[in-house]
């Protein structure tokens, strides 16, 4: 054995043993060593552009959602009052504010209001602003003119469209009491009568939603490859047919998102039931949204801490019905 055999016994034992992985010197008129590749570190510079980039999101979230929820999270656990946001020495009540609430008279009449007038906004949003999507779907030459029309609803500002409501549906001046009148009917009290004034703003906050629906699901119905409504005809399907087998399966996805996003915006609906009704009379129009304005402001003595605790019982409908949105989109991908 002679040297040059040492001296690569020597490179490679050192190599096993955990020192330096350097290559062994090439035997005279062997083969060159191949060199060892190093892994490239990132630029340092790319990093700090992701977090400047993510910097202007983080400190919206932060002011803007995370702070606000701790606040009526901590207000809803604390008895406040007005000297309490002076001196800042609330005492901490735990759950006390929540079993206020639970035992009020208004709790019940106030979820069922807030039940029946989410419900039946989504329901009755979703169906004319999918007939409309479909409507449309078909080109023709006014289409475009008449979808810009219909968005005229959604773009207004929602006291401009609940004063416009509350005007229509008064009882002694409202065009909508003069249209009955001219067919023989007589009037109605829309927003005096306990038995009407949550109808009537169901009614305005359909008016209200129905553009949003129009326009998501006219967007869904885009994505839909016409090849398949052709195909369908080909095979004699009728209308109805290629609508029940091929547009409404293929719309789940945008359809769920669109209820979803109805939901959570007609649960905190606020202003168009105060300017119309303020939850009245009789607190027949009362929701969850208005019953918290009213514990927190519109009494002499605000219940601040009880008003709270309702706001914050929207707040967690809300995340659960997104938080079951999220599941079944998880498994619809998986499956």
């Amino acid at each position: 054995m002679n040297d040059t055999t040492h001296l690569a016994d020597r490179h490679t034992g050192r190599a096993r043993g955990g020192g330096a992985a350097t290559a062994a010197p090439p035997a005279p008129g062997g083969p060159s060593p191949v060199p060892v590749a190093k892994r490239p570190r990132r630029p340092r510079s790319g990093q700090w552009t992701a977090w400047g980039f993510l910097a202007p999101v983080t400190v919206y979230l932060a002011v803007f959602y995370a702070y606000p929820l701790y606040r009526n999270l901590d207000l809803s656990l604390r008895d406040y009052t007005v000297r309490s946001f002076v001196e800042g020495d609330a005492p901490f009540t735990g759950l006390a504010n929540y079993r206020t609430i639970l035992h009020d008279p208004a709790f019940e009449p106030a979820l069922i209001h807030t039940v029946v007038f989410t419900v039946a906004s989504l329901l009755v949003q979703y169906v004319i602003g999918l007939a409309l999507a479909v409507f449309f779907n078909q080109y023709f030459r006014l289409s475009a003119t008449l979808r810009a029309l219909f968005l005229v609803p959604w773009l207004l500002p929602l006291i401009v469209s609940a004063s416009t409501w509350s005007w229509m549906l008064n009882s002694d001046s409202g065009v909508v009491n003069a249209a009955l009148h001219a067919v023989g009917i007589g009037p109605v009290q829309w927003l005096t009568s306990p038995s009407w004034s949550l109808a009537s703003v169901i009614i305005a906050n359909i008016w209200i939603g129905v553009p949003f629906n129009l326009v998501v699901l006219y967007s869904g119905l885009q994505a839909i490859p016409a090849a398949l409504y052709e195909a369908a005809a080909l095979d004699g399907a009728s209308a109805w047919q290629r609508f029940r087998h091929i547009t409404f399966p293929l719309l789940r996805p945008v359809s769920a998102i669109t209820l979803l996003l109805g939901l959570i915006y007609t649960l905190k609906v606020f202003d168009i039931i105060w300017i119309m009704t303020k939850g009245g009379p009789a607190d027949s129009s009362t929701t969850f949204a208005t019953w918290s304005y009213r514990l927190g402001f519109g009494n002499l003595v605000p219940a601040f801490g009880p008003g709270a605790a309702v706001g914050n019982l929207l707040v967690v409908t809300a995340l659960c019905f997104g938080l079951l949105h999220v599941r079944a989109q998880r498994k619809q991908h998986l499956s």
